[in-house]
């Protein structure tokens, strides 16, 4: 025989997610439906449990927090209230003619439990009642979050900047830092949340008086006019339902009241509000020693209820008695039950473990950069460095290693750098939701917003808000968002330094990619002809002068045929970039058969050719004076070679190639350096200056 079996989507997990719309929806359909009075007394009954359940709970919330969801929960009630508040006023006028219990027993209990055949006596009650909720609970429990919640936004910045040191300290670590500024901030909205949440008890209260005066003067109209009922009759039936309703009513919303001021009155404690009262109000002997002869003196003047106040009088002395008794014997307990003292845990030996490796590549973001880098939000700046080192393994010829992302609470809100294993190499501000416009050189005028520069290439730029981005690009601006600042400013920074990216675990990733193709390529090379590390010093060679490695078939070929020879890396490297000279030229001179370049003096071309004779390959012999001149004069032609929008190319010979080329890369390092013999039989060169002319 089959278990009956409720649907998955009711005893699932998300069966709780349902039970708020579910509930709303009923609330709603309780002002447009008639509800038979059987219904009635089920919702009022839950009404009146709902507001128990609700007081007790606050009763025993140690921190406000811990009941975050109560504005909501503020708000759901009213609805509720008013919701049976309408229901009930339908059922009222339509059938509080057949008598009290029209609108249901619940309603018939508090007004005949209330009223006890005086209507006056109800209404005076029931008037009470709504006062006490309106003006003093209701009011006061406003007034305390209004300004609780003053004060939270106030002391925001110090509480940042204390979970900040105690971070900065060692104190905590990340992971609770940022849990402390989740809690100071959702204390702030919290209480935002009770200051608007309490208006809706306040209109609840003036809501319950008007329904109950229009229940009163409709159902006096209805009975007398409609059912022909004598006047007397009417005030009766409609007044003892209409008060009845409104006790229903009024009496969960002044718990409800009382439990919203007891959340916002409640100072943060490790106790609950019961063990708050008793251990602070009932802690002192002598307090209800004193209370105790105030109040039996109180009983022995003439004319007062002796009975009640002297015996009232002996229970509070009884129970100072009792308190200070349990307070003596406390010590004692205490010393019994105590355990003997644990020695302090010894530090433990510091071992491997406690070794972290560097990451290779890492960027670190300000707490306001964090959405940019969150995957749960969708954070556009992953998506960025996915399409980054795609782009890059595709251009350069190998696969850089992963970027690790994570926050830095040491830097400025909107602050980022990056860091190329452990050690900073880059770093700028980016600001979330604006834009950045740069300036390449041709606007039309400037822009409001503050001004600063482009991270990656320095140019002038200047933030601007999202409402300008067309403007600006119409003024010749370049407009990019904060996430493609960072992405731009990381893709330089990876091309920059794409030699020191490359360690022997990617070349040996490297090989094993084309051994799949080539195997016997790879395997005539290395380890055969030359080892790893050297193999990976003449990659970090060309890639340390901007020349991409896709070809490696090329690159090892060369390699297989020279290493014969030599073992010397930059000769390997030399040949190597012969073999590939027609790679470099295109990458350098794309879509032109002429190459303007820079070449040297001829008496400047002996001068090097003899200094490099002495003092061998490495160029360490070169006069510091004659060093100095031609660092000048090959910035000038670099200068003069990039205002006529060419590419500076130094043109030297194959000797002097590799000795000006580390020469003058610290210092110029977009001039790129060439050898006669790395350029192909096809090109046209084209002599634009000459580096050594004043030599």
């Amino acid at each position: 025989m089959n278990s009956l079996r409720l649907p998955a989507w009711l005893s699932g997990p998300n069966s709780k997610a349902i039970a708020a719309p579910i509930l709303i929806i009923m609330m709603l359909s309780m002002m447009v439906l008639p509800l038979p009075a059987i219904v009635l007394d089920m919702f009022f009954s839950f009404n009146i449990a709902l507001s128990i359940i609700v007081l007790l709970t606050a009763l025993y919330t140690v921190k406000p927090l811990d009941f975050m969801v109560f504005p909501t929960v503020l708000l759901v009630s009213t609805m509720l209230r008013l919701s049976l508040n309408v229901a009930s006023t339908r059922v009222v006028l339509t059938h509080g003619h057949t008598g009290p219990d029209a609108a249901g027993k619940v309603i018939e209990a508090f007004g005949h439990f209330l009223i006890g055949g005086n209507y006056t006596v109800g209404i005076v009650v029931f008037i009470i009642l709504t006062i006490i909720n309106f003006t003093v609970v209701t009011k006061g429990a406003g007034r305390i979050a209004e300004v609780g919640a003053r004060f939270a936004l106030d002391a925001m910045p110090g509480k940042q900047m204390a979970i900040d040191a105690d971070l900065n300290a060692g104190l905590i670590g990340e992971q609770e830092a940022r849990l402390r500024r989740t809690q100071v901030s959702q204390e702030a909205e919290f209480y935002g949340a009770m200051d608007g949440a309490s208006k809706y008890v306040r209109g609840d209260a003036i809501a319950g008086i008007i329904v109950t005066l229009v229940n009163i003067v409709g159902g006096l109209i209805v009975g007398m006019i409609q059912h022909d009922m004598t006047f007397g009759d009417a005030l009766g039936n409609y007044t003892l339902l209409a008060i009845g309703d409104g006790l229903v009513a009024q009496i969960p919303s002044l718990i409800i009241s009382t439990a919203a001021g007891i959340i916002v009155s409640r100072v943060a404690s490790e106790q609950d509000i019961g063990g708050q009262l008793f251990g602070q109000l009932f802690a002192k002997p002598q307090v209800l020693y004193i209370t105790a002869a105030i109040i039996g003196g109180m009983g022995a003047i003439p004319g007062m209820p002796h009975i009640a106040f002297l015996f009232l009088a002996a229970v509070i002395g009884g129970a100072g008695y009792m308190l200070e008794q349990r307070q003596k014997k406390a010590p004692e307990m205490e010393a019994e039950v105590a355990a003997p003292p644990t020695a302090p845990p010894e530090m433990e030996e510091a071992s491997w473990k406690d070794i972290v490796q560097v990451d290779t590549l890492g960027l670190e973001v300000g707490y306001r950069l964090i959405p940019l880098v969150d995957k749960a939000q969708n954070g556009e700046l992953l998506r960025r460095i996915k399409g980054i080192r795609k782009k890059f393994a595709q251009e350069v010829g190998f696969l850089s290693p992963s970027v690790h992302i994570r926050d830095n609470l040491e830097l400025k809100p909107s602050a980022y750098r990056i860091t190329l294993k452990g050690v900073e190499v880059g770093s700028g501000e980016a600001n979330a939701g604006q834009f950045l416009a740069i300036n390449p050189g041709m606007v039309s005028g400037a822009l409001p917003g503050p001004v600063t520069s482009d991270p990656a290439f320095g140019l002038p730029a200047t933030w601007i808000d999202a409402n300008l981005r067309e403007q600006a690009q119409g003024m010749g601006y370049t407009v990019v968002d904060a996430g493609t600042v960072v992405a731009t400013h990381l893709n330089h920074l990876i091309t920059t330094h794409a030699a020191e990216l490359l360690g022997r675990h990617e070349v040996q990733q490297l090989l094993d990619h084309l051994t799949k193709e080539s195997p016997k390529l790879v395997e005539d090379l290395t380890p055969k002809l030359v080892p790893l590390s050297t193999l990976q010093k003449v990659l970090q060679n060309l890639l340390a002068e901007g020349v991409h490695i896709r070809d490696m078939h090329t690159i090892i070929e060369t390699m297989t045929e020279y290493a014969t020879y030599t073992q010397d890396v930059n000769e390997l490297t030399a040949q190597v970039r012969i073999a590939l000279g027609r790679a470099i030229v295109q990458q350098l001179f794309p879509s032109t058969n002429e190459l303007s370049v820079m070449t040297l003096d001829n008496r400047l071309e002996r001068l090097l050719m003899q200094a490099l004779q002495s003092s061998g390959p490495e160029g360490g012999g070169i006069e510091p004076g004659l060093a100095d001149t031609i660092a000048a004069q090959a910035e000038a032609a670099t200068q003069q070679q990039e205002k006529m929008g060419l590419t500076p190319v130094l043109l030297v010979p194959a000797q002097l190639r590799t000795l000006l080329s580390r020469f003058l890369r610290r210092t110029l390092p977009q001039l790129k350096v060439l050898s006669h013999a790395e350029v192909p039989d096809s090109k046209t060169i084209r002599v634009t200056s000459l580096v050594g002319g004043q030599v």
